[in-house]
């Protein structure tokens, strides 16, 4: 086929002006090969566009036609660039089909895409933003986040908007100015961390940032994506920064801060060359032994850091006949931390249910 036709872009083949010189000239394909010193089948595969035109082939039909070599060299750049045009519309129409499963709005409102309503133009965009040649990769279930392919549970949906959101974590990331990681100043800084539990977002959250990237760390919050179902992610950038974010799913105070300390658990675990995904339902996840006992290890940092062991078991002691709201808030205040992370760790344990009324003691965040 020496045209390639899609929409309204033509290619031509540098074989569909050849056609037409041995038209002009009268000839056949057979006596064309005889004066280029070279095969029938080769003059026949030109002609139909099924081979590329070489330089030496350029140089022998300027001769026999009469031609600037510069002429066959524009003709064939040309067929290329068009080409390539042609496929890259047909990789993109066939792509239309996946950005509907993604919230284009979101990136829009992060700002770091153009707002459009043309499909083929919110393909381009996302895959410049996500640095893929192709959307389908994030459909890949060990991309990013890995995740076992013989769980049905887990749709295409759930891959594609799970490896956007980290990727987007990890593009926020990267923006982010930090100190050299040093994880001894990073553990001496978790004390006045846990401190600010107590105190209004406003107030913690540019301290917060602050200390952190002057450990190393880069903090990067970011709004839940619909069908996402990720809670948090680690990921090093060589050694001597990391990116840990976290999504503002529920925005209850005590998902927030078991959260952080879960991801400043897998920081200090410093598994340079490992990307931690905590899911919202982890059964979900390929993991490991390994991994499996990083998350253990990390959720044990989490809980004891929030609210030390031998405090928790002496608090559980004594409220063996069951947890009021006074007996919670005394126990919070004494140990400096909001009542409502007490209320979560024990609906964690299973000492309260979910639906008690003492989720009146839990708040919400408006984190910026």
């Amino acid at each position: 086929m020496n045209k390639i036709e899609y929409q309204e872009l033509i290619a031509f083949h540098p074989g569909y002006y050849v056609k037409d010189y041995i038209d002009e000239m009268g000839i056949t394909q057979e006596e064309l090969a005889k004066r280029l010193q070279t095969s029938p089948k080769y003059v026949s595969d030109l002609v139909n566009g099924r081979i590329n035109l070489t330089d030496e082939m350029v140089l022998r039909l300027s001769i026999v036609f009469g031609t600037s070599t510069k002429m066959w060299l524009n003709l064939n750049q040309k067929y290329i660039e068009k080409k390539l045009e042609i496929e890259k519309r047909k990789r993109i129409d066939e792509e239309c089909g996946l950005v509907r499963k993604i919230d284009y709005k979101f990136w829009v409102e992060l700002g770091l895409v153009k707002a459009t309503r043309n499909t083929a133009e919110k393909v381009e965009e996302l895959q410049r933003y996500f640095k893929v040649s192709s959307l389908r990769v994030l459909c890949q279930r060990d991309f990013l986040v890995q995740y076992r392919t013989g769980v049905s549970e887990i749709t295409d949906l759930n891959v594609i908007n799970a490896n956007a959101w980290v990727q987007t974590a990890i593009n926020l990331g990267i923006q982010r100015e930090v100190e050299t990681f040093d994880k001894k100043k990073l553990l001496e800084a978790i004390p006045e961390i846990r401190g600010m539990t107590v105190q209004e977002p406003k107030v913690f959250y540019p301290r917060l940032k602050a200390l952190l990237a002057g450990c190393g760390v880069a903090l990067v919050l970011l709004p839940n994506l619909k069908n996402c179902g990720v809670n948090g992610a680690v990921k090093w950038l060589g050694k001597d920064k990391v990116v840990l974010a976290l999504n503002d799913r529920r925005k209850y105070a005590d998902t927030f801060w078991f959260a952080l300390f879960h991801e400043l658990g897998h920081v200090l675990q410093q598994r340079v060359k490992v990307l931690l995904v905590s899911e919202q339902n982890s059964g979900g996840l390929e993991t490991d032994d390994l991994i499996q006992r990083f998350e253990r290890e990390a959720d044990i940092f989490s809980q004891n850091t929030l609210i030390p062991k031998e405090e928790y078991d002496e608090f559980l002691k004594i409220n063996q006949k069951g947890f009021t709201a006074e007996a919670i808030n005394g126990f919070a205040s004494r140990i400096n931390i909001l009542p409502g992370i007490v209320v979560g760790r024990l609906q964690q344990d299973n000492y309260l249910t979910y639906q008690t009324t003492l989720n009146s003691l839990k708040i919400k965040y408006v984190i910026r």
